[in-house]
């Protein structure tokens, strides 16, 4: 069984773009119930399609394929939900793991969040300075509703 153990954070200040480079994603949802979640996603040349279970605590099911970057572009363009989430992703490492900032464009301009992912839910971990408020139990937060409400309506 796959899990995804994840917790996620605002970011306070610009002082993390000094430590990466950023990724372009794009990414659209084919399912977005809360039970079961189906994305689509394009990173430079390759696709991905992902399921994920439903969130509990910070621990959820995820399974993630690699499909071909026509096909993925094809779902995203013709049977994703709208609006598509459009974000840049910048993998910054730190005492020893890797924190992925995304810094979202279009409707979702202007928000920045980080997640690290831990084996274990107790798992101990520094957090650097420009790391904010935690939002890991926050729904709103979560790509998949960022689609229902983007951050431009907040």
């Amino acid at each position: 069984m796959a899990q995804e153990i994840e917790r996620k954070f605002l970011i306070k200040g610009d002082e993390w773009r000094n430590f990466a480079k950023g990724t372009v994603y794009r990414q659209g949802y084919l399912s977005t119930v809360k039970e079961r979640v189906v994305r689509v996603r394009t990173i430079d040349d390759k696709g991905y399609l992902t399921i994920k279970g439903i969130t509990t605590g910070a621990t959820r099911l995820e399974y993630e394929y690699e499909i071909s970057w026509k096909e993925a572009t094809e779902m995203l363009d013709e049977l994703c939900e709208r609006p598509l989430i459009e974000k840049t992703r910048f993998v910054i490492d730190f005492a020893g793991m890797k924190w992925e900032v995304d810094e979202f464009a279009g409707e979702n301009k202007g928000l920045t969040v980080a997640e690290i992912e831990l084996t274990d839910e107790d798992q101990h971990f520094e957090i650097p300075d420009w790391i904010g408020e935690e939002v890991t139990g926050d729904p709103k937060y979560f790509n998949s509703n960022l689609i229902k409400e983007p951050f431009s309506k907040w």
